[in-house]
């Protein structure tokens, strides 16, 4: 019957609380543990619960209550144990078995030993079931086999290659704001992404109310608004907007007030000014100071300022004469502007009203120019302003960009996409890199935000790849600028992990230059640097860290106030002293010595550490009906904090699994203290795809994410592009190129996320492996469709500067490279992938010897020049 609502209240309430508690009493169950090889000896340990009975039931062992066992022959060997614990799936007390062996130890959560969906750990060759399941640990993984199922990379491995086209149909669509500058020059200006507004800027800062302008009649039913740069690359907006038969076309970029724009005449902002002006600054009291003195002149020069020159052409594409509709950009706010804020012109002569209707005929058009300071100007300043050419400035703002561009590395590939974005994205990096011209430190800002030691590295290190070593260098220097007096580096929202960060782009820099007498300059702060690092690790070699990190540095990695001693922190820490070692062999060999002992003790460290929380931690299941171990981002948790096995809430920026996947122990791969094909590396990779990637791409801030340089890596090339592409369509804008930070639209031109795309599309080209040297490792088949060719000039590698041109015929049966690598350091070995659009085998190779299994033609005994042909 119906209960008044008072009484299924408390009906309800009685329900439910009986319910947690009867969820809450612990039971007894039965397990079966099973191996199908080798001779397991070790300790059964139970956490939240009691062991109550253990005992050989399969092959010949010894075991005992406190739970201690051992196989006296090979397996199979089989125990079965009785346990006493709680199986609640939403209880953080739910009972923990540890199976602490030499080999491979691991941990189940005692509610999931259970017949429908044994536990199979393939790599262990070792199954959990309940005790009532007869079946074998070789017959469970037979069964579980014999489903047809596959982990998330295997369906990768063995599906159709991912292209741009299939992503961009199932992922989201991202619109950017554009913003354009000159590059070293703080003051920046931002169009939305409709054109409708336009905001001056101090990169994280607004100047001003934003002004607004209107081309066409407004919001309407439907959107017909395309927008590009200039050849797909420069920073040049053009801009489309379709209003039946009138259709707007938009021109925007930036230039001098009166000057030409060359690299002569661009003065830049001076760095502390610049870093000021970024989001999440950290200043010293003394840098605070400087900033302060110098922040009026340099912000406000009263000889120029830079201006947006923007222009409207309205175009009848109509039959019958048609209105056009303007409205010129007007600034927004009630305060009166101190000057003049926009110069207006229509058809060359002064607008004297902010909104006009023009009527067209067919096939005439009529433009509209605003010219915008990026503060208001004086009256007389603006007369001039409104002589200044269009045209003129339009050129001199190409031939600009055109000559940054030529004055780096070329990267030019047969998707049009991609290679647009590669172009364009360095120009982006630049766009934002500030500090006065023509020498001294720069700010590698990314977006909004001020330089960080961590999102600022694949920054410095892409444009370092493109040949342009002096501003790899100013941007560094720009860190040890800011360097504490102790040694620490923080210039970011707290972050603690900048110092191991900063000194491993600097041992990239080194790699890529091998300049002695720059390593001489900044040994200093390299050696105070690494004594801070020093001595962070000896505090925390106390034995009550024994089992919880022991050796391992705490403290904050990103925006979390997580002050744990985490994977990805200390891996930092690692490849920056590593790399410290390495940049000061020939210059200090003592120090060198020094900081190689001290990166190879805390990578001991944090592996000890990695393994002992990976045995704690509860194995999960995956997509091919199999279980693999996890970790936690930081020692002493017991697996993933998304699954909340020791409590918690750590659900943060939109997601539930970002703590694990964007800031996790998938970092000690990269960061070299994995192997990328080391056991462990494996299980993290996996669980990592299973649980905290859609399509291969991570979630929230996806490029936070290592997984897609990993796959690269251990050779898994189609789940590699996959990552790439499912990431790069759902996060950058299409049109232009810029970057979100995040899916929900958190802080525009984000040039860290660009950097790690384009460090991945130069991964994708060529690696460094060793002595090796790997080219092409990652492209996709359809690079070698008939007549594409590939060309990269003059890029910059470990073995010094290279060029590669790859050709496939136009009957697509062969294909031809040269390749070019002829420093005093050269490879010893290179290395070419040729994968065939059609997956067939060569019938001829000429210039080296072919491994089919990696599709890759190799040259020993490199000389520096070498030709490949490969016939089908």
């Amino acid at each position: 019957m119906m209960l008044p609502m008072s009484g299924y209240a408390t009906f309800a309430a009685l329900w439910l609380a009986g319910t947690i508690l009867s969820a809450q009493q612990t039971i007894d169950r039965a397990v079966a543990i099973e191996w199908s090889s080798g001779t397991p000896a070790g300790r059964l340990v139970v956490d939240r619960g009691a062991l109550k009975s253990l005992r050989v039931a399969a092959g010949q062992g010894e075991a005992d209550h406190s739970g201690r066992f051992r196989a006296l022959k090979a397996a199979p060997f089989r125990l079965e144990a009785v346990i006493n614990g709680n199986l609640d799936p939403l209880n953080t007390d739910a009972t923990l078995v540890s199976v602490e062996t030499e080999s491979i130890p691991f941990t189940f959560l005692l509610r999931d030993a259970r017949r429908q969906y044994p536990i199979w750990l393939a790599d262990a060759g070792v199954a959990v079931t309940e005790a009532a399941d007869s079946r074998s640990a070789v017959e469970i993984g037979l069964a579980i086999r014999a489903r047809g199922l596959q982990s998330k990379i295997e369906s990768f491995t063995s599906g159709a290659e991912e292209s741009f086209e299939h992503a961009s149909k199932i992922s989201r669509i991202q619109n950017v704001p554009t913003w354009l500058g000159l590059g070293r020059d703080v003051r920046i200006f931002q169009i939305s992404e409709r054109l409708d507004s336009i905001q001056p800027r101090y990169t994280g800062e607004t100047v001003g109310p934003a002004l607004q302008l209107q081309a066409g009649r407004g919001w309407g039913a439907s959107d017909h608004i395309t927008r590009r740069l200039e050849d797909g690359v420069l920073p040049i907006l053009h801009g489309q907007i379709v209003d039946e038969d009138i259709t707007y076309r938009i021109t925007a970029f930036v230039s001098l007030e009166s000057s030409p724009l060359t690299a002569q005449n661009v003065r830049g902002t001076q760095y502390l000014v610049a870093d000021g002006c970024g989001a999440g600054h950290m200043f010293t009291p003394e840098q605070e100071a400087e900033y302060k003195r110098l922040k009026p002149s340099e912000l406000n020069p009263l000889s120029e300022q830079t201006v947006l020159y923007l222009r409207i052409t309205a175009i009848n594409t109509g039959k019958v004469p048609r209105y056009a509709f303007l409205r010129s950009p007007v600034r927004g706010g009630r305060e009166k502007p101190n000057g003049v804020p926009v110069v207006t012109k229509f058809e060359g002569k002064p607008l004297a009203q902010t909104e006009v209707a023009v009527e067209l005929e067919p096939g005439e058009q009529r433009s509209l120019d605003a010219f915008i300071p990026h503060l208001p100007i004086p009256a007389e300043r603006a007369e001039r302003l409104r002589m200044a050419g269009f045209e003129q400035r339009h050129a001199e703002c190409r031939s600009y960009w055109q000559t940054m561009l030529a004055g780096a590395a070329s990267i030019r590939l047969p998707e049009q996409r991609i290679d647009e974005m590669v172009r364009a994205g360095l120009l982006h990096l630049e766009l934002i890199a500030f500090g006065r011209e023509p020498d001294g430190p720069i700010v590698p800002a990314i977006g909004a935000y001020t330089a960080i030691g961590s999102e600022s590295s694949p920054i410095i290190q892409f444009i370092d790849s493109m040949g342009l070593h002096s501003t790899a260098e100013r941007a560094l220097q720009f860190f040890l600028e800011k360097q504490h007096p102790d040694g620490f580096m923080q210039n970011f929202g707290g972050y603690m992990l900048e110092t191991g960060a900063v000194l491993w782009s600097m041992g990239e820099h080194y790699r890529y230059t091998r300049d002695e007498e720059w390593v001489r300059r900044v040994a200093p702060k390299v050696n105070l640097a690494c004594a801070y690092l020093e001595r962070w690790h000896q505090r925390n070699l106390r034995e009550d860290l024994r089992g919880k990190g022991y050796g391992m540095l705490e403290g904050k990695t990103a925006d979390p106030e997580d002050l744990f001693r985490s994977f990805m922190l200390n891996g930092y820490a690692y490849l920056g002293l590593e790399r410290a070692g390495k940049m000061l062999a020939q210059v200090s060999p003592s120090d060198a010595k020094r900081w190689r002992a001290l990166a190879a003790e805390l990578k001991g460290n944090i592996r000890t550490a990695l393994f002992e929380s990976m045995a704690r931690s509860p194995v999960v299941p995956v997509a091919s009906g199999a279980w693999v171990r996890t970790v936690g981002p930081w020692a002493g948790y017991r697996g993933p904090l998304s699954l909340y096995t020791d409590g918690g809430n750590w659900f943060t920026h939109g997601s539930m699994v970002s703590r694990d996947s964007l800031l996790g122990p998938l970092y000690l791969v990269f960061q070299e203290v994995l192997d990328p094909n080391e056991p462990a590396a494996k299980a993290i990779l996996e669980f990592h795809n299973d649980l905290m990637t859609e399509n291969n791409a991570a979630f929230s801030q996806p490029y936070y994410s290592r997984h897609a340089v990993v796959h690269l890596r251990r050779g898994e090339v189609n789940a590699f592009l996959k990552a790439y592409y499912n990431t790069v369509s759902a996060l950058a804008d299409r049109e232009t190129y810029s970057f979100w930070e995040h899916y929900f639209h958190v802080s525009w031109h984000k040039t860290h996320e660009e950097a790690w795309f384009l460090l991945q599309t130069r991964w994708m080209l060529y690696q460094e492996r060793g002595d090796t040297l790997l080219l092409l490792g990652g492209i996709p088949r359809r690079y070698l469709d008939p007549g594409k060719k590939i060309e990269l000039r003059r890029v910059a590698s470990y073995f010094g500067p290279i060029n590669l041109r790859v050709q496939a015929d136009e009957g697509g049966d062969a294909v031809n490279a040269e390749i070019e690598c002829n420093s005093d350091r050269k490879p010893k070995t290179v290395a070419v992938r040729v994968p065939d659009p059609l997956h067939r085998s060569p019938v001829h190779v000429a210039g080296g010897e072919y491994d089919a299994a990696s599709e890759t033609v190799i040259i020993r005994n490199f000389t520096g020049s070498a030709r490949v042909a490969v016939q089908f």
